[in-house]
């Protein structure tokens, strides 16, 4: 009777299974589940996991590509081909065991022998995505483990001890000049290679994609030529992967709403919005355009934008989704964090210089060129560059995914430059801030107490609004450098093998600080909206509403009621017209925010200068 041997190393067992959790190995994304493809029905083992190493997602997919061998398996050209094709398609499921399980080269061998010279007869090649020389041989190296069959009657397990005559391997690093190239076979001079690399699943060989070739030309992976990473991120299981796309789209959905709720109400009450306040409305906007660039990825598919082919998209230059995706997320994206310094720069001329808001607005339309000029030329390097990639866990495209040089030139350097300015500018407002108020405290008189209540509440909300920004900022920064750091690592784990999986053990990306990053870019999207709810807001939109429905509302932002007497119905002209835009977005009329020139300069009119303080 055939059954099913498993090539076994004793030491390899040893480390993968005392180890358990402790070794972050490489997690196959499904659970075992039951085989159904009906060629690989009886094979020896019944339980399987998707997706394959094949890049299949489910097993009707892959049933569907190893049936188009069933006429070989028919004529039975080689007794190997039926199990190999099933250890490619329908891989054989341990629940205790996580790693890959290739067949062993020989048995490919044994298949490709017996049957290649049939398909030839008939015009038809070995298929390239089968070469045997990309699967382990059974016993060369202590890690990696292989399928074999065997026709001994016993069910047992073979388990075969390692060549002996080798001189004990010695730890060493992937990429190192001791470990084995991409092409070898690792050996030298008949001495062992510690560790090897190659193009095995889930990489993807562009030698056996001839459609990629050409546009992935020189592509490499740990330093492996002709490789290129999947599609689809192979480090996660199928649920943290359904998450992540939910996660996506539930904040990318909120940050879109939210800045849609600021842009209206600043287009149903424009003026209302002045500086040093205004650029909040740009920043939205912005933000609002990012947000739209991660739900394409939604409407139109992960593969779509970020995929080319089998692969992830390494390069776009041409009018696609990926180009345009990365038009909204990374121009945009990049304004906002102008917008952020534009913001912080008009609050310091407002508290620090003690500008009025028409000086301010004086010079708006350089905070206009600033802002929109400096993107455009990041975007522009970015695409002349040929340096837009697709990002494998979210499915949408920008810059430094797959690429880290381009990921500190084009991202962590602008961020970092720009949240430092922005800062500065914060700061230097604030001790302004401060020193004005203690110039009211010291001074006294009536009012002056009311007068540094009000100061203080206008400082907590830039202080919050500053919380709201520089947090996500600083994380988001966080987690590129992290991403940068350990990058190369993640995909060495993919590429290569290593005898001593205690030195050289698997890595992955955390899970938790990935949807952190995408949560955080977010982030001040939906904050943001902070600025806009108060009741000038709610009668702004009854006023839009009594507009659109004929439902006329007199309890707008432009009129104040002052109250009369219980029982007595207050007199026309207790209604008193306030001139549009008195009130500024960060308080109510009347407070220190109203207006920056008239509430930050006139608290001390009757005080020695600022300077003589």
């Amino acid at each position: 009777m055939r059954t099913v041997g498993l090539y076994l190393v004793v030491n390899a067992l040893c480390v993968a299974f005392t180890r358990g959790a402790s070794v972050d190995t490489f997690d196959q994304e499904g659970k075992c589940e039951e085989i159904t493809i009906p060629m690989c029905l009886n094979i020896g083992y019944n339980a399987t996991r998707m997706p394959n190493e094949m890049n299949h997602e489910s097993q009707e997919e892959a049933g569907l590509e190893v049936h188009q061998f069933w006429p070989l398996v028919e004529i039975n050209c080689s007794k190997d081909l039926r199990f190999f094709l099933c250890s490619l398609y329908a891989p054989i499921c341990l629940p205790d065991y996580q790693k890959p399980l290739p067949p062993c080269r020989d048995l490919c061998k044994r298949a490709r022998e017996g049957c290649e010279p049939i398909m030839n007869k008939y015009m038809f090649k070995w298929p390239d995505r089968m070469d045997c020389d990309q699967f382990p041989v059974q016993g060369e190296n202590m890690e990696v483990l292989c399928m074999d069959q065997s026709n001994a009657s016993s069910s047992s397990a073979t388990v075969k001890p390692p060549p002996t005559g080798k001189k004990p391997l010695r730890p060493c690093k992937p990429g190192s000049k001791n470990c084995a190239s991409p092409q070898s076979d690792g050996k030298k001079g008949g001495s062992g290679r510690e560790c090897k690399c190659q193009c095995s699943p889930p990489l993807v060989s562009l030698g056996r994609e001839p459609t990629l070739q050409q546009s992935l030309v020189n592509r490499s992976v740990a330093g492996v030529s002709n490789c290129a990473f999947p599609c689809k991120e192979k480090y996660f299981n199928a649920d943290e992967k359904e998450f992540a796309a939910v996660w996506i789209t539930l904040w990318s959905g909120l940050c879109a709403a939210s800045t849609l709720m600021t842009l209206t109400t600043f287009f149903i009450e424009t003026e209302r919005f002045k500086y040093p306040e205004r650029p909040i409305v740009f920043l939205s906007a912005c933000y609002f355009l990012v947000s739209v660039g991660y739900l394409i990825r939604v409407v139109v598919g992960h593969q779509e934008v970020a995929c080319q082919g089998a692969v992830i998209r390494y390069s776009s230059t041409g009018p696609n989704y990926c180009t345009f995706v990365f038009l909204l997320v990374y121009f945009f994206g990049m304004a906002s964090s102008i917008w952020w310094v534009v913001l912080a720069l008009t609050w310091f001329l407002a508290a620090g210089l003690k500008w009025g808001n028409e000086a301010i607005t004086s010079y708006s339309q350089y905070f206009h060129v600033a802002a929109w000029l400096i993107p455009t030329v990041q975007t522009l390097a970015v695409l002349l560059s040929g340096s837009v990639d697709g990002d494998p866990v979210s499915g949408i495209c920008s810059v430094g995914n797959m690429n880290m040089e381009n990921l500190r030139t084009y991202v962590l350097a602008p961020l970092v430059v720009y949240l430092i300015v922005g800062t500065s500018f914060l700061l230097a407002g604030f001790v302004s801030l401060f020193r004005i108020r203690n110039v009211i405290r010291k001074q006294g008189g009536a009012g002056a107490g009311t007068k540094a209540d009000k100061l203080e509440k206008l400082m907590i909300r830039i202080g919050i609004f500053s919380v709201l920004y520089t947090v996500p900022a600083t994380i988001v920064i966080g987690c590129h450098l992290y991403e940068n750091a350990f990058h190369e690592e993640w995909l060495k784990s993919l590429a290569c093998t290593c005898p001593n999986a205690s030195l050289t053990p698997k890595i992955r990306p955390l899970y938790s600080v990935l949807m952190l990053k995408y949560f955080m870019a977010l982030a001040v999207g939906i904050t943001s909206g902070v600025w806009i709810w108060s009741g000038k807001t709610l009668d702004s939109w009854r006023r839009l509403w009594g507009r659109l429905f004929g439902r006329p509302d007199f309890s707008g932002a432009n009129a104040v009621l002052i109250k009369n007497r219980p029982g007595k119905p207050p007199p026309p002209q207790y209604l008193m017209s306030v001139p549009p835009g008195s009130a500024s977005l960060l308080g109510p009329a009347g407070s220190v925010a109203s207006a920056s020139q008239h509430h930050l300069h006139h608290h001390v009119l009757k005080q020695p200068p600022l300077s003589h303080v």
